[in-house]
Parts: C-alpha cells; structure tokens; sequence
C-alpha cells in the first residue's frame, strides 16, 4: 500500500477535533437565521394583517418579539420566528 495515502493518527485527530469544535459553531449560526413554518400556516390560515381587533399581540400564543413592533413567534406554529403582532389565524384566543 503507498504510505502517502495512509492517514496517520495525528492527521485523523486534527481532522477531528476541528470537526468537533465546529458543530456548536454551526449550530449557534443556524439559530440566527430566522425561520418560517409555511405548513402550519397554511393549515392554520394565517395572515399579515389582523381580523377587526384581533391580531396576533393580544392573542395568547403570541411569544413577543425584541420590541413591540418587532416580529416574533408562536406557540401554535413551533419554530417560527416570523409572526408579525398584527397577524391573525384561526386559533386566536384571547388573552386572559
């Protein structure tokens, strides 16, 4: 067997280990990128703009953005960080 193309142990351990401290790297990055489930609101009808007075900041599965204004998420449509406060859907509830 040609020993150039024989991997030494050193090789496969920096190899390794770089692909090791990568994966929280990659990961923390992957979170940053914000996220639309377009099945669920599809199925959920959901909208960018409210029903009369009902819109997604009063309504009780609506997780708040940084600011009021900004986008935010639900409890209803799991891993989506792209509802506005002035959406609506059909699973509306008020806040108690």
């Amino acid at each position: 067997m040609n020993e150039e193309l024989k991997p030494s142990r050193r090789q496969f351990l920096k190899i390794g280990g770089a692909a090791i401290t990568m994966i929280p790297i990659m990961s923390m990055s992957g979170n940053a990128v914000a996220a639309v489930n377009a099945a669920m609101r599809t199925s959920m009808k959901y909208q960018d703009k409210p029903n009369g007075a009902k819109h997604c900041a009063n309504c009780m599965h609506f997780v708040p953005g940084k600011t009021p204004k900004a986008l935010g998420g639900c409890q209803i449509f799991p891993g989506d960080t792209e509802i506005s406060p002035n959406g609506f859907c059909i699973a509306w509830a008020a806040k108690p």
